[in-house]
């Protein structure tokens, strides 16, 4: 491969930041380059490429001669700070995106401020945008000191202070001595008048962005032995959803391998119900229920086309998925193809997706907040579905591209739908002839389980009706409660999974290809936090806290995960950083505290007294 005069080599995956306005998301290396940023929002085209495109794709970098010292988010912020050293000074890079648009501010901007602490430093600027895939130069003009990149009628302008914008694609090298600063700006104007901003202004939204998150997490209701984690990653759940509709992207990126070099590469930036259901879950667990309703709004609004079936995935918008194909003239990140552009997953049938939007309307109502009548109707069709087709094979959770099979985690949610359906009805006082059937249907369901679904010989339940394979999405056996009471096939079950999938340490795979066969993956993150909620529920608390300590560890120094482990490196893998990973984990940390405070498993959160339909 040719390199660029500026080209530098691909960084791992888990070494990316993450910052983002809750419309867009850019991931910032370790070493200052704004590698990844979509305008005008996560599903558009990326400004910044180098991420899957070292041949042709943007980057913005802002970096200092020397090495990174320390790298933190400010606390419970998406601020992001990194301190340099220098052969002669030290120097303090700032980063943010505000969330606040209203007013006369730019569409989207990204503020990086860089201030000299000690001695004297070299400052390295680079930027160069080239939209889309492969990254096409812009149109560049002068606005007084600002520099103009244009695309038809897409603007992105950059402001640096003091001086003059540097050009594109040249880098620029800045002496600075202790006490001076840097500025720059790098704002939107989409169909719209750029608007410029004064030095003082930029200054402002970094501390105005401080303050809104330090404002949206002190509402978060937690405050166990996790909180920095659970902290984190409710930000980061927050960071991905598109708050012009309430729709949570699964991973703000495209085409991150889950295997170097491979073709295991798929489009993220869309919204998978099951994913933010789960995340709905924790943010209504943990006090932010504005994001959940917010949520099933817009999948109320989303599924009306398409009810009583609900996709597997929509776009931000709330529209089916569009046609996958591969992105040709890229390189891929570290080389591996193809690049790919929407999911093929969306034609699939998944029936597991029904019980995480239904167990998200229940955790609403178990706590009070009463569903209004569009959602409650949305549920309702959702269980009438799952009451006349879960006996149907389907797709399964892992979206494996062959015959529909009888997968047991599927019917562990399906029972979910039913289950959690017939509780709201019961709390609404209405539709109680309709609970009948979802009562008789989740009991025969249950049965049918029990019976196809237990493998004696593995003594666990099996990955799908008579096989001897086991699949790490058994260990929501617990969570469905479709045993009940009955703990000992939920138990056997958890440690079947967790000695034959282990990846070693805490890591699991999600299956295995076959017996004494590698796959061919990392090991799944969301897995090793269904493992530890399992635990908790099962009143393994102990077991659970421990293995909880060691999983926030693969965040890193930042906290974020992405949707897959190497186990023999512990490099991240597959697009990143994944909201499934996130929302499990703070699931986890709440289950560990249901359970430690009621000196027994939770019952999925199910208050006194609620009848078991």
């Amino acid at each position: 491969m040719k390199e660029s005069p500026h080209q530098v080599p691909q960084v791992p995956i888990g070494e990316y930041a993450l910052l983002g306005d809750t419309r867009s998301a850019a991931l910032v290396s370790r070493t200052g380059s704004v590698d990844w940023l979509c305008l005008p929002r996560f599903d558009a085209d990326p400004v910044f490429g180098y991420l899957v495109d070292t041949d042709h794709g943007g980057r913005f970098e802002v970096a200092v001669e020397g090495e990174v010292e320390a790298r933190f988010y400010r606390f419970e912020s998406a601020v992001l700070e990194t301190q340099w050293r220098g052969p002669r000074g030290a120097a303090t890079v700032t980063d943010a995106m505000p969330v606040d648009v209203k007013g006369f501010r730019p569409q989207l901007a990204v503020v990086r401020h860089v201030t000299c602490t000690s001695g004297e430093i070299d400052l390295r600027i680079l930027f160069d945008p080239r939209f889309g895939l492969p990254g096409r130069r812009p149109r560049c003009s002068r606005r007084g000191p600002a520099l103009v990149c244009e695309w038809g009628s897409l603007a992105f302008v950059l402001q640096c202070f003091p001086g003059q914008a540097p050009e594109p694609g040249v880098l620029r090298s800045i002496r600075l001595a202790q006490g001076a600063e840097v500025t720059l700006v790098a704002s939107l104007a989409d169909r719209s008048p750029a608007v410029l901003l004064t030095a003082s202004d930029a200054l402002a939204l970094i501390e105005e962005t401080e303050r809104d998150w330090r404002r949206w997490t002190a509402d978060i209701d937690y405050s166990g032995p996790f909180r920095p984690a659970v902290i984190r990653s409710m930000i980061t759940l927050r960071l991905l959803t598109y708050s012009p509709s309430g729709a949570p992207v699964a991973a703000p990126t495209t085409s991150l391998p889950e295997r170097i070099g491979a073709d295991l590469n798929w489009d993220y930036r869309y919204a998978w119900p099951r994913d933010a259901g789960i995340g709905s879950g924790a943010f209504i667990a943990a006090g932010r229920v504005k994001e959940a309703q917010a949520f099933l709004r817009w999948l109320e609004i989303a599924s009306r086309l398409t009810l009583p079936r609900m996709n597997v995935l929509y776009t931000l918008d709330g529209t089916p998925g569009h046609r996958e194909r591969e992105i040709q003239g890229v390189s891929g990140y570290a080389g591996s193809l193809p690049v790919r552009a929407a999911n093929a997953a969306a034609r699939q049938h998944q029936l597991d997706v029904y019980g995480w939007v239904v167990d998200a309307g229940w955790h609403l109502a178990s706590l009070g907040f009463a569903l209004d009548g569009p959602s409650w109707r949305m549920i309702r069709a959702l269980a009438d579905f799952v009451a006349r087709c879960w006996r149907d094979p389907d797709a399964g959770i892992w979206e494996e591209r062959s015959d529909p099979q009888q997968h047991v985690s599927s019917k562990l949610l399906a029972f979910v739908a039913l289950d959690r359906a017939g509780r709201i009805a019961g709390r609404r006082k209405t539709d109680l002839r309709r609970a009948e059937i979802w009562t008789r249907e989740r009991d025969s369901l249950r049965t049918q389980v029990r019976e196809r679904g237990w493998n004696q010989m593995l003594s666990s339940y099996s990955s799908i009706y008579g096989s001897d394979r086991l699949d790490a999405s058994l260990l929501l056996i617990a969570m469905s409660e479709l045993e009940g009471d009955r703990v000992e096939r939920v138990n056997a079950t958890v440690d079947a999974v967790r000695q034959r999938l282990s990846a070693g340490g805490v890591l699991l795979y999600r299956n295995l290809p076959g017996e004494d066969q590698p796959p061919n993956e990392g090991a799944f993150v969301a897995c090793t936090f269904w493992l530890i909620d399992a635990l908790a529920r099962c009143g393994r608390v102990e077991e659970a806290e421990t293995l909880m300590s060691e999983a926030i560890r693969l965040g890193g120094e930042l906290g974020l995960l992405a949707e897959e482990v190497d186990p023999s490196t512990g490099e991240m893998l597959g697009n990143f950083p994944q909201a499934l990973s996130h929302s499990t984990l703070v699931a986890a940390a709440l289950s560990i505290d249901a359970a430690r405070a009621s000196g027994s498993r939770p019952e999925s959160r199910r208050t006194p007294g609620e009848p078991r339909w």
